[in-house]
């Protein structure tokens, strides 16, 4: 897997993705194409429903699953975000980001990150 060079971008594409977390931390939410990073500029997690939700994320890079973040509380019909343009980071190419939360269908997530291509 060769490193994308960010410095000679030849395009940067903004994207979200608006998934539903399931009860196990096994829902991709994105994985990173072959030659590209994506820059992961916000997690955000809605509660839809009346009672708190526990939400954890991870990061799967050569098959090793890395925790960002861990039993974070989502109370009942808020937002909070994991990760915002202050705590950004690089998903590497073919690395995934997964999503899971303590209730079924109580969580939505948005999450927006830019592709970088040096193609």
């Amino acid at each position: 897997m060769a490193q994308p060079n960010i410095v000679n971008v030849t395009s940067i594409l903004g994207t979200s993705v608006v998934t539903v977390l399931t009860t196990t931390l096994t829902t991709t939410i994105v994985t990173a194409a072959a030659d590209k990073v994506n820059k992961m500029n916000l997690i955000r997690c809605t509660n839809i429903t009346d009672n708190d939700a526990t939400v954890d994320f991870d990061v799967e890079v050569g098959g090793t699953h890395k925790k960002i973040a861990n039993e974070v509380t989502v109370p009942a019909n808020s937002v909070v975000d994991i990760v915002d343009k202050t705590s950004s980071f690089y998903l590497m190419e073919t690395d995934l980001l997964r999503g899971g939360a303590s209730a079924a269908t109580t969580i939505d997530v948005l999450v927006s990150y830019e592709i970088l291509d040096d193609a």
